[in-house]
């Protein structure tokens, strides 16, 4: 993230990359934030077992900053009645806004539409929550990460011996997602899935263990799925030591590092990069302007921050043909809410110097460190 951007953010612009765009209207409205009253915003994770979410948690914090808020960090370690907990510390502190990454999204119902009943704007970030009713979901389309992740193994190569899927928690809204656009794929090229399992907490030595554990099944497959690039780590190193890795192809998510080294190495066929940044800022951003009174439900509204004596304004501009809204609606199981997503991209050999090292988000030396030799100049 560059220090020192300009306080002013058009969302049209800011959000280039997000789909679903349609007409936009406004006036203005907010107030400047004093010293003694800034918006107060609580965030809450799951635990920090899958390693995006420190960057997702340190962009989120430093763009609110930015911004005169203040941002108390929670980590629920994986216990989804700790989470309520929080959630429901935050509501004793009346915060403004509460940023949920939720462990369990059929579990949060009751805490947040108490939280709702005391004016506190609820995110449901990255995952959404069931019949709650949250003034914002934002996220990535999931169902294109799981299309992107059986492309990739249908252009690797894999025809027959069929392909093991290695997932994420079933609490996790998202793994039904990427699972359906993954099954897409295998339907249409007739794959058949020979074997499954939900990793419980994400747990990596769940995926290790079903590689050994399932030496016959595993030998046959021409492919392995795996719901992150964490249990692709322990899937691989179990491949590793049946000398297996880089024989069979093997998908993740998320582009940690350890993924992008295995792709130049030639033990991982792809990884999908998700923008994480652009995610956590454009959440901040979005919580900003729930606090200060903007309403998400118009669809049709593109909002402006703007620097304002020391404080943040928001404007709700009035659209012309010209400008486009990146909010959407989902269902939630109960109620239509606010829907913002960031498209992701798959990463191979062939596009990792761009996408991943020229933007910056690993080291070239970094990623090639166990290749040296294949290092581009």
């Amino acid at each position: 993230m560059k220090k020192g951007r300009s306080l002013t953010v058009i969302f049209c612009l800011a959000f280039a990359l997000l789909a679903g765009c349609g007409n936009t209207q406004v006036e203005n409205t907010g107030k400047v934030e004093t010293g003694q009253d800034k918006i107060q915003i609580g965030m809450c994770f799951d635990s920090f077992v899958i390693e995006r979410w420190q960057r997702d948690r340190d962009v989120f914090v430093s763009t609110a900053k930015e911004y005169g808020a203040e941002v108390n960090v929670q980590n629920a370690n994986g216990e989804v009645e700790e989470q309520i907990k929080q959630i429901e510390y935050f509501i004793e502190k009346k915060m403004d806004v509460i940023v949920i990454i939720s462990i369990d999204g059929s579990r949060l119902k009751d805490v947040v539409q108490k939280a709702k009943g005391q004016g506190i704007k609820i995110i449901c970030y990255d995952r959404i929550i069931k019949d709650a009713g949250a003034d914002l979901y934002i996220s990535f389309d999931n169902e294109a990460v799981g299309t992107m992740m059986a492309e990739a193994l249908v252009q690797s190569g894999l025809k027959s011996g069929g392909v093991i899927m290695l997932q994420g928690p079933v609490t996790d809204n998202n793994v039904e997602l990427v699972r359906n656009g993954f099954m897409k794929v295998m339907n249409q090229y007739n794959i058949d899935v020979i074997g499954s399992i939900n990793a419980d907490g994400w747990k990596p030595e769940i995926a290790g263990n079903y590689i050994y554990e399932n030496s016959l099944m595993v030998n046959k497959a021409g492919g392995i799925m795996c719901g992150n690039d964490s249990l692709a780590t322990s899937v691989v190193h179990a491949l590793a030591e049946k000398r297996l890795a880089g024989k069979i192809a093997v998908v993740g998510q998320d582009a940690e590092l350890e993924a992008c080294q295995r792709i130049v190495e030639g033990t991982q066929v792809m990884t999908v990069y998700k923008p994480v940044e652009k995610l956590a800022q454009a959440a901040a951003e979005y919580a900003i302007i729930l606090a200060k009174g903007g309403d998400l439900t118009k669809s049709d509204v593109v909002y402006t921050l703007l620097s304002n004596g020391g404080g943040v304004s928001i404007t709700e501009e009035k659209a012309t043909r010209n400008k486009e809204s990146n909010i959407k609606k989902i269902n939630d199981g109960t109620y239509d809410i606010p829907y913002v997503f960031l498209e992701p991209i798959s990463v191979d050999i062939d596009n990792i110097n761009e996408v991943i090292i020229n933007s910056g988000f690993h080291l070239k030396e970094d990623v090639y460190l166990n290749v040296p030799d294949k290092m581009p100049n």
